[in-house]
């Protein structure tokens, strides 16, 4: 498999120009940190992506339908079908709760961002397994660079989010709240 230079120079735009400018922006300090709270710069960014990729997770769901047809008629087809989907569905929850979170600003959305983060190659990893045990075929059939890539990319850029969420202050200022029980238990 051989990449272009122009594959490069995508891949550098979409990635070395958010890199940068989140670098130079973590240089400069705010004149009063106590001011960065709520959904704004960099967080309303990661909002919108937190918020459209449950749909992403369907839209793989259901362009994988007619794939997963096709499977149905093959020996074991029917058990990888029901499990890949199982699969998607539990990624699709956890991608739910990490928005619940979010929206609600809660304390354990960082957390919670972190294992969605490391849930990416988690599920790859257990997809490509159960597909190679239920058909029968070795690992490198089923895992091919198409299908490689799109998982390391999610997982790299990601990455860079939760290195975001892990430095901002923005974010530590706006995931502060906490659960009714804890606040009135901590109130007696």
């Amino acid at each position: 498999m051989q990449f272009s230079v122009w594959y490069w120079a995508i891949v550098l735009l979409f990635i070395g120009v958010p890199v940068f400018f989140a670098l130079r922006s973590a240089r400069k300090p705010s004149q009063n940190p106590a001011e960065l709270v709520g959904f704004g710069g960099w967080l309303m960014l990661l909002a919108i992506g937190q918020t459209l990729s449950p749909l992403r997770t369907l839209a793989t769901l259901g362009s994988s339908s007619d794939g997963y047809n096709q499977l149905m008629l093959v020996p074991n087809g029917p058990v990888v079908v029901y499990g890949e989907v199982a699969l998607l569905l539990a990624f699709l929850v956890l991608q739910l709760v990490v928005l619940v979170a979010m929206l609600r600003r809660s304390r354990r959305f960082k957390q919670l961002f972190l294992i969605q983060w490391l849930a990416i190659p988690v599920v790859f990893i257990l997809d490509a397994a159960w597909v190679s045990t239920a058909l029968g075929v070795p690992v490198g059939q089923v895992v091919t660079g198409d299908a490689l890539a799109a998982p390391i990319v999610s997982f790299v850029l990601t990455g860079l989010w939760v290195a975001y969420v892990y430095k901002s202050v923005r974010v530590r200022n706006t995931f502060t709240r906490v659960r009714a029980s804890a606040q009135v238990a901590s109130a007696s």
